[in-house]
């Protein structure tokens, strides 16, 4: 499982064409990526709805988010032992082993069966996930920022579009003898098959590899901090929890990442169901196809902007932008009733407070811990969103159905206190990229 440091590396020169390249594959692969990943959150909880009730719906869909989690670890192992190209691959396949599940699912309507392939749904948005770090392996420190966030962006264009593109799946598979909203699962399937099999072919030579030959060249008297013992350190969760806990700058970014994550699926994931309270089932489809279009677009489209604010103006203050927008995408949302219009700007200042806690926050994580365990704790950190995220959808569904959607957009506006708290406080710690 240890790095190969005897590989021949790269020199500085070499580097920049090999990051451009790195760059354009996995913005490929997240269109790809992003279609899959967002049809099948467009229809989830619908579908989780008709097959088993609303008060569950809400944790079939949290079933995906849990996934994506726990699959951060073993997957999190594979990159640290192998190079992100085995990791980003095994992630998709396990994506798209769940979306037949679900298809499955659906056809038998088996409730056990849909929860189980929603879990391992959720490796299409670790891989997406993942991706992202991917993107700063190689990247030069003041444009760390902006090269996560192009990935991030790229997202854009295959999950805005790719709501809309539910209803037409639906209807083409319901041709095919498949029952509602369960094609979207099948072709979501088909879209993690092709990006684990674009990365498998194209994604070389591996950035995270290549990234540590190049620093045991550069400093050969640490060669034993990113050596094979060391790789094997950096591996576990625990080793991973150390490094941050010790690290004020690296706390932050992993707060800011899960706390973002848990208010944008609070309200995400039970606007389809409060659509769903007043328009009809003809139309219900198309109407949150159009709002989360929007939503995703606030998400992914500022990216680069957002990745250039990190850069330019520090990686605290976006953080704090991001939480001042993600309090008044609550807000909106909470008060638009049955104004579609008006939860459609809740739903994209939700995108814009969640792009800027996300892209600020991997960022600051990622530069704020040393190399040798950096896959580790960016494991560590999805790990975290993806349980913080998953307890929120989990929960929303009861919030929902007892309290209403008001009740819920407030609750999640008030759970950003301990990061606003959090993110006031004066920087103290390490300095980024300090080597233990």
């Amino acid at each position: 499982m240890a790095t190969d440091l005897t590989a021949p590396a790269p020199s500085r020169t070499d580097v920049a064409p090999i990051q451009r390249r790195t760059v354009r594959l996995l913005f490929v692969t997240q269109i790809i990526g992003g279609v899959g990943v967002t049809i099948g959150v467009t229809v989830g909880a619908l579908l989780a709805a008709r097959i088993a009730g609303t008060a569950v719906a809400g944790l079939a869909q949290s079933a995906g988010v849990v996934g994506g989690a726990l699959l951060a670890v073993p997957v999190t192992r594979i990159m640290t032992g192998y190079g992100r190209r085995p990791g980003l691959v095994t992630a998709y396949l396990v994506g798209a082993a769940g979306g037949a599940l679900v298809v499955l699912a659906a056809v038998t309507r088996q409730v056990p069966l849909l929860f189980l392939g929603m879990l391992l749904f959720g490796g299409g948005t670790a891989a997406n996930l993942q991706a992202r770090y991917t993107a700063v392996d190689l990247a030069e420190p003041a444009r760390r920022g902006r090269q996560l966030s192009v990935v991030v962006w790229a997202t854009t264009v295959g999950a805005v579009a790719a709501p809309n593109f539910a209803a037409l799946a639906d209807r083409t598979t319901r041709g095919w003898g498949l029952p509602p909203l369960a094609g979207p699962f099948a072709f979501s399937a088909v879209a993690f098959t092709l990006a684990a099999g674009v990365l498998l072919a194209l994604l070389r030579p591996d950035p995270l590899l290549t990234a540590r030959r190049l620093a045991a060249a550069e400093a050969p008297d640490a060669a034993g901090t990113a050596g094979p013992a060391t790789a094997r350190r950096g591996t576990g969760m625990r080793a991973a929890w150390r490094v941050v806990r010790a690290r004020p700058a690296a706390r932050l970014g992993i707060a800011a990442v899960a706390v973002g994550h848990l208010v944008m699926v609070a309200v995400m994931s039970m606007t389809p169901v409060r659509l769903g309270e007043y328009h009809s089932d003809a139309a219900v489809l198309g109407v949150v196809g159009v709002v989360l279009s929007l939503h995703i677009a606030g998400m992914y489209a500022l990216s680069p902007v957002v990745g250039w604010l990190t850069d330019r103006l520090g990686r605290r203050p976006v953080i704090l932008g991001g939480l001042a927008v993600l309090l008044a995408a609550c807000a909106v949302a909470g008060v638009s009733g049955h104004h579609t219009p008006g939860l459609s700007v809740g739903l994209v200042l939700l995108g814009l407070g969640w792009s800027g806690t996300m892209v600020a926050g991997s960022t600051l994580l990622s530069e704020s811990v040393p190399t040798a365990v950096r896959p580790s704790v960016q494991g560590l950190s999805d790990l975290t969103m993806g349980l913080a995220g998953a307890a929120a959808g989990a929960l929303s569904g009861f919030v929902m159905q007892v309290a209403g959607y008001p009740t819920l957009t407030l609750l999640a506006a008030i759970a950003t206190v301990p990061l606003l708290a959090l993110a006031l406080r004066p920087a103290r710690g390490p300095a980024p990229d300090e080597e233990d």
